[in-house]
């Protein structure tokens, strides 16, 4: 993994090293702090964009484009609120995905079959473990952005979103997040219609540098990938990973996710 990964700066193969411990800890502090870590440079230099680049002939021919109207909860109810809440409007996200079934042979895919990068993440998350899904398709994406096109504003369905940046846009692109907005007993749906209405003084903007892994908390941090602008697109890594082994999503939502299905 050293020919992908800076294993000198981030010793992902060494957790029993007291600089291992010192990362780790360093990533929880910030995930309590600011909601997530970065790491820059977690990729080696040219590793991110010949991701980017092996994954461009199938973006081009074979990926998914995924055009929906959809509210930040995915819902089309929630409890304790009107329809018609500015928390509920409806917004618009387009975005290209290739499914890990379409990704061979690219680095993405052998750094989420590393063991080591999954009890990486557990411990900064302070899990026990973690598995690489079972699922074909699901278990790591490549997403591509294009010019006018952006992902709106929404919460994950999973606690944490674990991403690696492989090409930044020449404008726009950025990722836009407000910290720990609802908990599981508020839902803070006027602090919601806040963010969505560009009203929360809280509310961050970062463009990570191609390489650096990022991890947020993405189940009570609303988020958007600001739209792109240009010819370039924005490229980046999704690596999906359960508490259970050989998770999988139902044929219904692989075909929502990604427009077909596989056992």
């Amino acid at each position: 993994m050293n020919h992908l990964l800076d294993l000198e700066t981030y010793p992902l193969d060494r957790p029993d090293s007291p600089v291992y411990a010192t990362l780790v800890e360093t990533c929880r502090s910030d995930l309590a702090t600011n909601g997530m870590f970065n790491l820059p440079g977690f990729f080696k230099p040219g590793v991110a964009q010949a991701a980017a680049d092996s994954a461009k002939p199938a973006m081009t021919t074979a990926s998914f484009r995924h055009a929906r109207s959809h509210n930040v909860y995915f819902k089309d109810e929630m409890p304790g609120i009107d329809v018609n809440h500015p928390a509920m409007v409806k917004l618009e996200t387009v975005n290209h995905t290739l499914c890990a079934d379409q990704l061979e042979g690219n680095p993405v895919t052998e750094v989420y079959e590393w063991q080591p990068f999954a009890d990486f993440l557990a411990a900064t998350m302070r899990k026990d473990k973690l598995y690489q899904m079972g699922d074909r398709m699901a278990r790591v994406n490549v997403q591509a952005t294009r010019d006018g096109e952006g992902l709106n504003w929404h919460f994950d369905r999973s606690e944490f979103t674990t991403t690696i940046l492989l090409q930044a846009p020449k404008i726009g692109g950025q990722l836009e997040y407000r910290k720990d907005l609802r908990t599981p007993k508020d839902q803070n749906y006027n602090g919601v219609a806040a963010v969505l209405a560009g009203k929360d003084p809280e509310t961050k903007r970062i463009m990570p540098e191609p390489g650096a892994l990022n991890v947020f908390r993405g189940v009570n941090t609303p988020h958007r990938v600001v739209p792109v602008q240009g010819d370039r697109e924005r490229v980046i890594a999704i690596f999906s990973y359960y508490e259970t082994p050989n998770a999988a999503f139902s044929a219904e939502e692989q075909l929502g996710f990604y427009g077909r299905t596989v056992e």
